[in-house]
């Protein structure tokens, strides 16, 4: 689910551009994953990606990004798009005092703190691990009393050190951005790395001469879990009911792979 901010903001502001939108739904979340096991993931999803094929990826997940971007951009010859370093430049445009919510993975690869540091060496970064809020979202549980705690719970050492800016460290927070807006005071600014990475595909895009001079075809959906599933908790985002093809995660590095889309 967490990609879909990001896709949102895609087609909102490259309205002429078409989008494969694929969730690994089978094996989410990666947060709490090892490296080797997230680059085996994306190596994958990039492998079958590329046969469709496509002229751009946009790696809508901050886990993945942290642990796989460097790799992935060098066995793949096609743009790659990673979402931290775009989040982090915001980041400290908004603030000096930057906490960061994201999944263990995110905070134990020191991502966002070297990203941000290398803009603004004077910045101030406090990271927060939050592994219930990706389970909390995917099992549609937001408007539940007990996630109002959590949130409080893991915004509350961060408030304690007097943050000005909040980084949204995951593609699925900003789905929490309502019942974490309950907690943080007025004067603490958000940044939502989905918004910015957005910003910078348009930007490669244009230098790179891969705009698309034709009408944009209808976004096409695809899972490694169950179809019906994500469609059904999509709706809430997406406004309508999506039709959603779902992918054999374990063969899609093989040739086979493309016999392995079952039209759902």
């Amino acid at each position: 689910m967490g990609g879909l901010t990001v896709l949102k903001e895609l087609q909102q502001q490259l309205p002429n551009e078409s989008f494969l939108y694929f969730g690994d739904t089978a094996n989410v979340p990666y947060g709490t994953r090892s490296q080797a096991e997230i680059l085996g993931f994306v190596r994958q999803i990039l492998c079958w990606m590329t046969s469709q094929p496509i002229k751009m990826a946009i790696m809508a997940c901050n886990t993945s990004s942290a642990l796989a971007l460097d790799e992935v951009r060098a066995e793949f010859d096609i743009p790659i798009l990673g979402i931290i370093l775009p989040g982090a430049r915001a980041a400290v445009k908004q603030g000096k005092r930057i906490g960061v919510i994201a999944t263990p993975a995110t905070v134990a690869s020191e991502s966002y703190p070297q990203a941000i540091q290398e803009v603004n060496t004077t910045a101030k970064v406090f990271q927060e691990a939050c592994p219930e809020f990706v389970p909390l979202i995917e099992h549609n549980r937001i408007r539940e009393p007990e996630t109002l705690q959590i949130v409080h719970q893991h915004l509350h050492p961060l408030l304690q050190q007097g943050i000005d800016t909040l980084v949204y460290g995951c593609t699925h927070y900003p789905h929490l951005s309502g019942v974490i807006r309950q907690v943080l005071p007025s004067h603490v600014k958000t940044v939502d790395p989905a918004v910015y990475i957005t910003t910078a595909a348009k930007q490669e895009l244009k230098l790179l001469q891969l705009q698309n001079g034709h009408a944009a075809q209808t976004t096409r959906f695809f899972v490694s879990g169950c179809p019906e599933q994500f469609a059904e908790l999509s709706y809430q985002w997406l406004g309508f009911l999506p039709v959603v093809e779902k992918v054999i995660l374990p063969e899609l590095a093989s040739p086979q792979s493309i016999e392995a889309v079952e039209q759902i």
